[in-house]
Order: C-alpha cells, then structure tokens, then sequence
C-alpha cells in the first residue's frame, strides 16, 4: 500500500472517532440542560403527540422556515434534500453486496448533487447579500459552506470532468472498515473531495451544523402547551421546591 494511502486511512479513523464521540458528547449535554420554563412556540401542541408530529413537520419539511421566508426555504430544501439524496448513493461504498434499495437511488444522487451545490450557493449569496444576515456571518460560516461547496462541486468533478476509479475507492473504504488498508487513487479531484470530507467530520461536533440534532431538544419546538393543565418542573428544581415546601 503508499504512503498516502496510510496517511487518508488515519485521517478517516481519527476523523470518524472525533465525529462519533464529540456528537455523542453533546448530544448527551442537550439531553441533559434543564428546561426550567414553558416556552413552546406558538401555537403549539397540546399533547406530546402533536409535539412529536411538530418535530417532524421541522424536520422533514422545515416548516417554520416556510412560514417565514420562502425564498430561503427553497434553498433550504434544494440543500437538505440533495445531500440526503448523495448520502443515500454513497452508502455503497460501504457495502459488499449493495441493498437494492441504494441501487435504484444511483441516478437520482447525481441530480441531488447538484441540488444540493445549488441550495449551498443560494444559502451563501445570502449571507453575502443580505446585510443583516452579513453582519451576523462569521468566518465559520464561510468555512463550512465552503467546505460542502468543495465536496459538492468535486463530486460532480468526478463524474462529469475527472474520472477516478470507483471500484478502487469502494475497496479502499471497506478495507478501512476490516483494518484492511487497500491502495487508494491518487486522482487530484478525489483527494481533495476526501480531505474536505474528513475536515468536515473534524469541525462537525464544534460548528453550527449541530443544528441537525439540535432541533430535537429545543424546548420552543419539543414541549406542550399545557401549564395550565401541569406544573412544569425541571428535575434540578425538584428538591429545592420540595425543601421550600416542608
């Protein structure tokens, strides 16, 4: 096997045990961060049902970006969609004996790479434009949009401009999954679509992108409207109340 070979197979393992450890980190500290008050957004469900059918409505179709700007929803989706769409296609290379299921998703992951490229571009003219939206635009921002901008535009690289060899690359990625370190191209467009993905897996757990966990533990989208009918009571405050009340 090359160097190089060895040097991306320990950027991937350092990359997946960051990714998987520091999400598990926080999602474990949104898990834990009490929720001393009742501040659903309304209007809001009255049961935890209803509250759960919210989520999903935020998740699935971004509902709340829909009520408020539709351009960017447009744009919101273009992204989320496409990416899901190359995610599913790339599930492949993890994959002996490919699900029937990923197969038939191959052609539409090309054009949900280009939305997705589309959607990041929208997103970015954005905070560009846009002068509130600008003011509030860190250097991180800019960083991560960039990167997936770079994964996007090296994947459809590689179909459309440089091809590489994807047989190689799926061998390359299972061997990582056994231990098993096989010879990975050395095409410029796949090192440099590799790289930005293994940056990306690093920075993940410390960026903004934590939004995607993040909405299912947020209390204006997750709690039900019923003070009314319940005491809210956050279980820090449990033994305190308790003690005011002997």
């Amino acid at each position: 096997m090359s160097t190089l070979s060895v040097i991306y197979a320990i950027l991937f393992y350092a990359a997946t045990l960051l990714l998987v450890v520091g999400l598990a980190l926080r999602i474990k500290l949104y898990a834990s961060t009490p929720a001393p008050l009742k501040i659903p957004t309304m209007p809001a469900p009255l049961t935890k049902s209803g509250a759960a059918f919210r989520i999903f409505k935020e998740v699935a179709f971004f509902e709340s970006l829909f009520k408020s700007n539709r351009w960017i929803w447009v744009f919101a989706v273009l992204f989320h969609a496409g990416l899901a769409l190359v995610l599913l296609r790339h599930v492949r290379y993890f994959q002996a004996d490919v699900w029937t299921i990923i197969t038939l998703i191959q052609p539409f992951g090309i054009y949900g790479g280009m939305a997705m490229v589309a959607g990041l571009l929208g997103l970015w003219a954005r905070r560009l434009v846009q002068e509130r939206i600008r003011y509030i635009t860190g250097p991180s921002d800019h960083l991560m949009l960039a990167l997936l901008v770079v994964i996007g535009v090296t994947g459809l690289g590689m179909k459309y401009v440089m091809h590489t060899d994807i047989v190689a690359v799926k061998a390359y990625f299972l061997g990582l999954l056994r231990f098993n370190i096989q010879d990975l191209p050395t095409d410029p467009l796949l090192l440099i679509h590799l790289g930005a993905v293994a940056i990306l897996m690093i920075v993940f757990p410390f960026s903004k992108l934590l939004h995607a966990p993040g909405v299912f533990f947020s209390p204006s989208r997750n709690q039900v409207d019923d003070p009314r009918e319940k005491r809210h009571l956050a279980p820090w405050a449990a033994p305190m109340d308790a003690d005011r009340e002997a």
